[in-house]
């Protein structure tokens, strides 16, 4: 007689652990959601214009979970430029769920279009990235500290870029934001000493999202694509499976890092 096989199923990775990613309904933060989605987490996908973007990505990953008797997300509303909207932005994920937040994902962020020399940049270019960039991020990490040493530990990553280690003409200002945050996040993982709670930064090369392409003409995109010795751009998908391994019990031991994924960009 055939021994019978049974199987177990183990938990996932985030199973039921409340998770808020800044700008996840499009490009790279819409596959860090979906990812960390399979993973088993609750999303909170925020969006700050384009409702139907986000209510698309809720809708995919309400229609993947196996608890159909619940939400496992919902998307929120809120400029993370705006203490009050932040603020507001994580009351609404700890009162969907009931739960505390665990992981705070900020992928949130604008780029100059135009790629303008630093002598020839608008000022107010300059203002509206630092304002999303550097004081989202800043106001994020700022929030999550608090809510993440009342649920007893957990994750936060910010994305920023390549290009501060690149440092390519053309991104003055943009390299700079996402410079200020990584220096901020490695002092904030220095600051959380003792809470249980890591802080890191995932820095992508060239991925081809919207962000990416605007504003560049087919020689730009060549000439990124040549600067890759894999000899392609980066996909959202390259980025997730970090964002999603750091937000795990496995990446712990990752603690006030800057990890670059670009392909060999630099």
């Amino acid at each position: 007689m055939a021994a019978e096989i049974t199987t177990q199923s183990h938990p996932l990775p985030l199973q039921d652990r409340v998770a808020i990613v800044t700008g996840g309904s499009r490009g790279i933060g819409k596959a860090i959601s979906l990812h960390l989605a399979s993973l088993g987490a609750k999303l909170v996908i925020n969006y700050n214009s384009n409702s139907t973007q986000a209510d698309l990505v809720v809708s995919e990953i309400n229609s993947r979970s196996q608890n159909h008797q619940s939400e496992s997300a919902i998307s929120v509303k809120a400029d993370v430029s705006d203490p009050n909207q932040v603020k507001y932005l994580f009351d609404a994920a700890e009162s969907a769920f009931d739960s505390p937040i665990y992981v705070v994902v900020n992928a949130a962020g604008v780029m100059d279009a135009t790629y303008s020399s630093i002598s020839n940049s608008s000022v107010d270019e300059f203002d509206k990235i630092f304002a999303v960039n550097t004081r989202g991020a800043y106001l994020c990490c700022k929030e999550a500290a608090k809510r993440l040493k009342q649920g007893g530990g957990g994750r936060i990553i910010c994305l920023t870029t390549s290009l501060v280690a690149a440092l390519r003409p053309g991104y003055g200002a943009y390299t700079a934001s996402k410079a200020a945050v990584e220096a901020m996040v490695k002092i904030l993982a220095k600051e959380l000493k003792g809470t249980k709670i890591t802080a890191n930064c995932v820095a992508p090369g060239p991925i081809a999202t919207d962000l990416f392409f605007e504003g560049k003409s087919v020689e730009m995109v060549n000439k990124a694509v040549e600067a890759i010795p894999l000899g392609r751009l980066g996909r959202p998908d390259d980025v997730a499976p970090l964002v999603g391994f750091l937000a795990s019990d496995a990446g712990e031991w990752v603690n006030g890092q800057i990890v670059r994924v670009n392909g060999g960009f630099v």
